[in-house]
């Protein structure tokens, strides 16, 4: 038996959570939101959408989109995107083993 779990930040509505972590990760890696959402098996437009309203809801732009042209466009996080990235990080895994350490306190 395992325990499982979902967790999320919420600013009036859900704000950020493994959705949007996965597709910034994706980003960081490929340097492109349309690459980030193919490899997640979303559609671009519902990527566009969920980093859209993930910045709505945190109040900073978490990714610089750069359109495309002659040299091509692409996105990287800001800033801002990635000190946030990493302390959701730091963030999740301390859920993760307070959550694990009291399963395994009450079901050994």
């Amino acid at each position: 038996m395992k325990v499982a779990y979902k967790v999320w930040l919420e600013n009036e509505g859900k704000a950020f959570g493994e959705g949007p972590y996965q597709l910034l990760r994706g980003i960081e890696q490929t340097g492109s939101l349309h690459m980030a959402a193919m490899n997640l098996e979303m559609s671009y437009q519902k990527a566009w959408n969920v980093l859209n309203d993930c910045e709505k809801k945190l109040g900073f732009d978490v990714i610089e989109r750069r359109v495309g042209g002659v040299s091509g466009g692409g996105s990287n996080l800001t800033v801002a995107g990635k000190a946030f990235l990493k302390q959701y990080e730091r963030f999740r895994e301390d859920v993760r083993y307070a959550i694990e350490k009291t399963f395994h306190k009450h079901f050994g």
